[in-house]
């Protein structure tokens, strides 16, 4: 913003015909000049207040707010700016005048690679993840989705963060073999969260996860995801594999997101597995639910997005029954008789801290209805409690 445009615009406003301005004395006047420039003038904003700006810009968006003038510039280079950022970067597919152009990423990152500590990444710019890889020295955290990363840039990071390094979350991630992983977890030993697809994971990633060296880890995400039906057989992991790594870090969240076809389950929970948080996001049979009960015992989550047309009633109580740690249930696109819900409330009892059922999912029966379940399962809760309704718009 120029000076002379902005002393233009304080001329109109302090001398406008239309409005009829009361008679002021000097010091007044004086001051009111200043206040309007003060409104009017955004070069007068503090450091600080420009900063938090910035920090929820966009990486080109915070680059072109940087030539507005000398004092957005300086809050540009901050380096507590640059400690958690997230690169989004994406090319348009619709025209090349929108896109962002290479070299201008790269000279960005390369810049301010230093000041990173927490990133998320999503771009198909593998070269800019590398910039940053090579250029960090004491990255913390890092999120990577949708982007072409691969075993050896995963190198790169081990060799200059390996002593910082605490959580890596990794998503659609395709080129990542389980040999770059286990890099990581060999040579990464302040690693405390790790997020992963289940085709990288291996019985040597747990053991080296379960070293003596290694710090205990505190969060375990496993995205269980198939593309092609019928085409992928999954893998098993030994259950001393799981027992090494349970008996290493007790305390560990183990949190697995499905998203299968019901014939694709045969490779789970056949014996005990440690998973503590389970997502069912596509359609999952009675028979893959009944033998979570049995062989889930530290499950602490569970939730149910889609089954078939047949009752959940049976193994909803058997996993009551086995699943003492059991604290939240989730059910939606499924069916659940009104008794046998309440009877999974009076096994759970008041250690049921969240429960959230859609309506359409319970069936009425000769004990209760509808209009009567939720009674029954507030006495067991300890609190109100409705089954949750679409809303209608």
């Amino acid at each position: 913003m120029k000076r002379k445009s902005l002393s233009v615009v304080n001329k109109v406003v302090q001398s406008s015909p239309a409005v009829k301005q009361p008679k002021l004395g000097f010091y007044s006047s004086l001051n009111q000049t200043h206040t309007y420039t003060v409104l009017l003038d955004w070069r007068s904003l503090p450091h600080h207040v420009v900063l938090r700006i910035f920090q929820y810009l966009p990486l080109i968006d915070r680059a072109q707010a940087s030539s507005v003038c000398r004092r957005w510039n300086e809050v540009f280079h901050i380096p507590d700016l640059w400690r958690k950022f997230e690169f989004e970067l994406n090319q348009s597919a619709t025209s090349s005048f929108k896109s962002t152009h290479p070299d201008l990423i790269q000279q960005i990152i390369k810049r301010h690679a230093a000041h990173l500590r927490y990133v998320s990444f999503k771009s198909h710019f593998v070269s800019a993840l590398t910039l940053v890889f090579v250029n960090s020295k004491s990255l913390s955290s890092i999120k990577i989705e949708g982007t072409p990363v691969d075993d050896p840039s995963l190198k790169i990071l081990v060799a200059n963060n390996s002593d910082t390094l605490t959580l890596l979350k990794m998503s659609s991630c395709p080129y990542v073999s389980s040999d770059g992983i286990l890099c990581v977890a060999d040579h990464c030993q302040g690693l405390r969260e790790l997020a992963l697809n289940y085709y990288i994971l291996s019985d040597e990633l747990l053991l080296a996860l379960s070293s003596e060296t290694h710090v205990n880890l505190e969060h375990l995400r496993i995205d269980v995801v198939s593309e092609n039906p019928g085409q992928i057989k999954f893998h098993s992991i030994k259950k001393q594999s799981w027992d090494a790594l349970i008996k290493h870090s007790p305390g560990v969240n183990v949190v697995m997101y499905f998203f299968l076809y019901e014939e694709e389950f045969e490779t789970f929970f056949t014996e005990e597995s440690p998973v503590t948080h389970l997502y069912f996001g596509r359609s999952v049979s009675k028979a893959v639910l009944g033998r979570i009960g049995p062989n889930c015992p530290r499950l602490v989550e569970l939730v149910v997005c889609a089954n078939g047309l047949q009752t959940l009633d049976n193994e909803l109580i058997c996993i009551a029954q086995h699943c003492k740690n059991l604290t939240a249930l989730g059910l939606s696109a499924c069916e659940v008789r009104c008794s046998a819900l309440v009877e999974f409330v009076r096994l759970c009892g008041r250690r049921l801290a969240q429960l959230s059922v859609m309506e359409e999912v319970l069936t009425p029966d000769g004990d209760y209805g509808l209009d009567k379940i939720h009674t029954e399962v507030s006495k067991y809760l300890g609190r109100t409690w409705f089954p949750d309704v679409m809303p209608v718009w």
